[in-house]
């Protein structure tokens, strides 16, 4: 039993970090070189990895049951509670403005490969969310759970892939590097990491043998980067510098529908954390529930579409450093100063000190600026 805790635990992770990030990185990664998105996936997934074991050993110093703006609470105030939710929901919302536009436009280019129509991404994207929509308001609950077919879809995906265009990869595609835009894959790779909305959800899965939650982050976190190298190196070594910003739109249309599966079960998953975040941590009722998790998205979505900045690559890229900065930032902070106070004894302890602290600030300051200047 103990063995399928800390595999469930695992698991929940990796499910957690594979999302919209992943059908965005191969175009990024063709468009700087193969070897320049490596070294970023690895130096991210090294940075994000020790954040989250930082923020799980915050969550187990402290007493009780708390998401992350409730830890966030805890240790830094409410300013720090205040800006935990803004970061979340950057990250949420950035991923469902993804989805949206990923969705319309996989749809479009399938039925346009399929009966030959027009682009109808825009009209496919409002009939996207009126299905979500719809599903969503009729509290069918067990959805929730739908995740896990998604993550299953990208396995397949990766793996189906890569077996049948191996034959087809040309090395020379995964050799070949561009400096120019050795930023470029930055905001999307750390997109594509992030996992710190599930800490506590691990900590309570795990429960009993808290003393794994460690190596099951550790191992959670590590397989979604092996899964995307497998994955960025199928399409950027077949198609070199022609991989489309959604990276399953370069194939034909069976790899185009696992690729609105994915986005579809996803799509559920996040719209669910925005509910509970509105429920639970905001305390708003049914109505303002709808409008923040369905009326909201709709509405960014238009006015991005209609200001000619729906470009998916960017929404990632940004929403990545913002969020992922900011959540980064603030577990930190509150691992440095729950290590000073008196609480409850973690099963764990990750080293900590104020270089190494000062130093990983920094690094998602950094990152956001940088993003924020190659974005305009």
């Amino acid at each position: 039993m103990t063995t399928k805790k800390f595999l469930s635990t695992a698991f929940t992770l990796t499910g957690t970090i594979i999302g919209a990030g992943i059908l965005g990185l191969p175009y990024v990664f063709s468009q700087s070189g193969f070897l320049i998105g490596l070294l970023w996936i690895f130096f991210f997934g090294f940075i994000i990895t020790l954040t989250m074991l930082y923020l799980s050993e915050v969550s187990l110093r402290t007493k009780g049951t708390h998401q992350l703006p409730g830890l966030a609470e805890k240790h830094l105030g409410k300013a720090g509670r205040n800006i935990m939710i803004f970061a979340m929901m950057f990250g949420l919302y950035a991923s469902l403005l993804a989805y949206l536009i990923g969705e319309g436009e996989s749809l479009s280019q399938l039925l346009q490969s399929l009966i030959g129509t027009p682009d109808l991404s825009f009209v496919l994207t409002l009939l996207f969310w009126l299905t979500m929509t719809i599903l969503l308001s009729g509290g069918i609950e067990r959805l929730r759970r739908i995740e896990s077919y998604g993550v299953l879809a990208v396995v397949i995906i990766i793996f189906g892939v890569f077996i049948y265009y191996l034959p087809s990869i040309q090395f020379s595609n995964l050799t070949q590097v561009n400096p120019q835009k050795l930023f470029l894959p930055l905001g999307v790779t750390m997109f594509a990491l992030l996992g710190f909305t599930s800490i506590p959800e691990l900590r309570e899965e795990i429960r009993g043998s808290e003393k794994k939650l460690k190596n099951a982050i550790i191992l959670g976190a590590s397989i979604p980067i092996i899964l995307y190298i497998i994955f960025t190196a199928s399409f950027v070594g077949v198609l070199g510098e022609s991989v489309t910003q959604i990276a399953t739109l370069s194939f034909g249309p069976f790899i185009i529908v696992l690729g609105i599966f994915t986005m579809l079960t996803s799509y559920f998953v996040l719209s669910f954390s925005i509910k509970d975040m509105c429920k639970y941590d905001l305390n708003l009722g049914n109505k303002w529930i709808f409008f923040w998790t369905s009326l909201l998205p709709l509405f960014f979505f238009i006015i991005l579409y209609f200001l000619e900045l729906n470009n998916f690559i960017q929404i990632i890229g940004i929403g990545g450093v913002i969020s992922g900065g900011l959540v980064g930032i603030l577990a930190v902070i509150m691992n440095y100063k729950s290590k000073k106070q008196k609480g409850r004894k973690p099963e764990f302890s990750i080293y900590i000190n104020k270089p190494i602290a000062l130093a990983l600030i920094l690094i998602f300051i950094v990152g956001i600026i940088l993003q924020i200047y190659y974005s305009m």
